[in-house]
This record gives C-alpha cells, structure tokens and sequence, in this order.
C-alpha cells in the first residue's frame, strides 16, 4: 500500500470513526488532561476495608458484585463504591461498565444531574451513561436539551461529550420498552449542526449495543422484542431496517459484532478465534461498494477486542498495564479477517479504542502499532495514530512530548503538522 492510499485510508476512516470504540465498543483518559484535569471521584477515600470484604466473598458471577456495588452504593454513596470498583481486583470476564452502570443509577439517584460532575472516563463512561439514562426516565422528551447540556459536562476529552449520547441510547430504548423505531425517533432529534450531527448516530449505537446485550431494566421484555429485531438467518439484517438512518448505519454495523459471536455459537463470556473467524464472513456479505459500512462491520472485531483480551477489564489501569502478548493477541485475531480491507479495519478500529480520542496515552497505541509485522499495516496504523492526535486533543503543549515518542521515519511529519497547526479538522 502506497503512503498516498494509506493516508487517505486514515481520512476517510475518521469521517466514519468519531471514537467510539466501542467501541463499542466500544469505549481511559488522556495523558495530559488526566494528569491535569483529572477529577478523581474520590481519591483520598479508604476503600481497604472493603476491598478486602469484597475479596473475601469470592464471587464470580456478574449477579453477585452487581448486588454487591448496589448496597455499598446505597449505603455509602455511589462515590464511594465508585473508587471501590475502580481499585478492587476482579474475577476475569465480569462486565466492567455494566457495573460502572449499576453504580451510576445509584449515583443519579442521591445527586441527580450534577452527578455527572464527578463521572470521569473510568469504566468507558459507564458513570455519564448512567446519569443522562436516568434524566431521560424521569422527563422524558423534553429532556433532550438538559440531556445536551448535561453531556457537555461529563469530564474527558473531546470525544466525552458523544461517548455520552452512547449511554442515551441504551437508556431511550429501555424507557420505549424496547421499541427501536420509537427509540430512533428520539435519536435523530438529538443531532446538532455543532456536533456535525454526530449525537443521533452515537445514540443509534447505545441502542443498538442495548438491543443486543442489554435488557437490565425489563429482562423479560426485552427478550420478547429482541427477536423481533435479530436474524440469525441475517445476523446484520438489523443494519438494514428502515429506522436506522443513512448517517447512522455505520454506528449499527460498528456495535452488531457481538450478535455475530453469538450466532456462530461462542461462548459469550470467552469467544475464541475460532468465533471470530467463522464471524468475519458476515461483513462480507455487505455490498463492496458500501465501504462505510464494511469498514465499520470488520472494524466492530477491534472494538471488541480490547475487552476481550482483558477478560472484560476495560478499566483505565488495565488498559495502562495492557501487555505486549495482549497487544499481539489483538493484531493476530485481527489478521483472521477474510480480506485485506478487513484486516485494515480491524486494526485501526483497535488502536482507536486503545487511543479512545485522544483520552489514553499514546504510549499504549504506538506499542501496537510497533507490534505489526507487516509494513504497510504498521505504516497505517502510525498515521491512523498521527491523525487521531491532530483530530483530538487541543493542548499545543502534547504534542512536542507526542511526536518524539513515534519511531523517528514519523517525526518531521509529526512536527510538521504540529507548526501548521494541522488536524483540527478531519479532512487535512
């Protein structure tokens, strides 16, 4: 692949790709901000106690540590159990930002909208999802523009202020019992010009990760209208329907990887290689012609896969203490997709969420990307990275630290478009 073909891959990616990932993914804090900014939901708190009550139960179901975080959320507020969740050690293949969810619906609760003051990135944003879920059940509507507002304030980087919306969508789909035409509805009406209308498909993405793996508000419920929206004759017919809109069809087919797994028949908690290379066809099926949303169907594998080579640990320490074997693993599952195009995809999706918008270090993405084996690979993968920084992240001041950290053939380009002042829009 030319310099030329694979910087204009990376142009064209960042149209598609605001930083879900989750995505959804998809999706850990920036260096700098957080080094700066960083508002710690308690920091000083003296969580061994419980920490060590907690270790002691031995639980190793999702049920047991969401009853757990509950009842220490409630009886010694959310904070509290908030710094708990984020310090404790874990058993492999519990849900993360779910349980970020379980404690953010308690925070809302004793502190309402200000709440999401105190929700840092931790968790992929479980805390913010929680607090704009919670307004939208109680108002309704005419909550949108308070939700907007809300979301302004959530702590992080640029890409916060969307990730938000994410959790919106998981929260409008539960409070229409599952209705995703309805839900969609709401949506849409969430874009804004200023945003580049990026909300409505950020929330389009909530909605469908909630459809597929969701269902803590109504299980029952939304099982019955799960079926109605899932095929495993057509695993991204979803995709296709009618109310997903144009602009938001990449978001669909970013967050349906997960339903791939399942229909493929891997164990949910643990899919090997084995699952994803009998899922990768799927993205095949989608016309070559609509590289949109064949980038985003393959590039939905990277997303999964950072939480999956974690054992679902998408913590901010763990995504920092992410081993070279991991990282590798990663790339590995990446090359079991079934084209090239495919394998571009995949990759970039994964260091874009190991990136997250510019809100992790850096240091963790160039290490994937000096893990590549192939040239070309690891030549897009850097300017994917190169790119991502100039779209993201504000502060001047990073960049001189940033750019030295690249292997030097990327150094003059790097400081280049620093003194040009480059980036700030994706289409340079």
């Amino acid at each position: 692949m030319s310099c030329h073909k694979s910087r204009m891959f990376k142009v064209n990616f960042f149209k598609k790709w605001p930083m879900i990932s989750l995505i959804s993914i998809v999706i850990i804090g920036l260096l700098i901000f957080n080094h700066l900014h960083r508002k710690d939901i308690n920091p000083s708190a003296d969580t061994g106690f419980d920490i060590q009550d907690l270790e002691s139960r031995n639980f190793t179901a999702f049920k047991e540590f969401s009853d757990y975080f509950q009842k220490l959320a409630e009886k010694k507020g959310a904070r509290y159990a908030f710094e708990v969740l984020r310090r404790a050690p874990m058993s492999p293949n519990i849900d993360m930002h779910l349980l970020g969810h379980v404690v953010g619906d308690v925070l809302y609760k004793q502190e309402g909208l200000n709440g999401i003051k105190i929700c840092n990135n931790d968790f992929r944003n479980a805390c913010s999802h929680s607090i704009v879920t919670g307004l939208f059940f109680d108002k309704g509507e005419a909550a949108l523009p308070e939700i907007a507002q809300a979301c302004r304030q959530a702590p992080g980087g640029s890409g916060a202020y969307t990730m938000c919306f994410h959790g919106l969508g998981h929260g409008i789909l539960a409070a229409v019992d599952y209705d995703m035409s309805k839900a969609a509805v709401y949506c849409d009406k969430t874009s804004t010009p200023q945003y580049s209308y990026n909300e409505g498909p950020q929330c389009i993405g909530g909605m469908v990760m909630e459809i597929i793996g969701g269902g803590g508000h109504d299980r029952n419920l939304w099982a019955a209208q799960r079926v109605k929206y899932l095929d495993k004759k057509d695993p991204i017919g979803l995709c296709s329907r009618s109310f997903i809109s144009d602009k938001a069809r990449f978001m669909c087919y970013t967050y349906v990887t997960p339903y791939l797994f399942e229909v493929v028949g891997a164990n949910m908690s643990n899919p090997t290689g084995t699952d994803f290379k009998k899922s990768f066809p799927f993205c095949n099926k989608i016309n070559i012609n609509d590289k949109s949303s064949r980038d985003a169907c393959y590039g939905g594998f990277g997303k999964e896969f950072i939480g999956i080579v974690q054992s679902r640990d998408i913590r901010q320490s763990a995504i920092e203490n992410i081993s070279n074997g991991q990282l590798a693993q990663i790339y590995k599952w990446c090359k079991l997709a079934d084209n090239k195009e495919g394998r571009i995809s995949c990759i970039l999706s994964a260091a874009n969420s190991l990136y997250w918008g510019g809100e992790n270090s850096p240091d963790i993405t160039i290490r994937y990307c000096g893990l590549i084996d192939d040239h070309d690979l690891q030549n897009v993968c850097y300017e994917n990275l190169i790119g991502a920084a100039f779209f993201y992240v504000k502060d001047t001041g990073y960049f001189e630290s940033f750019c030295k950290k690249l292997p030097p053939v990327y150094l003059n380009d790097c400081r280049t478009r620093t003194a040009a002042g480059a980036g700030r829009n994706p289409q340079n």
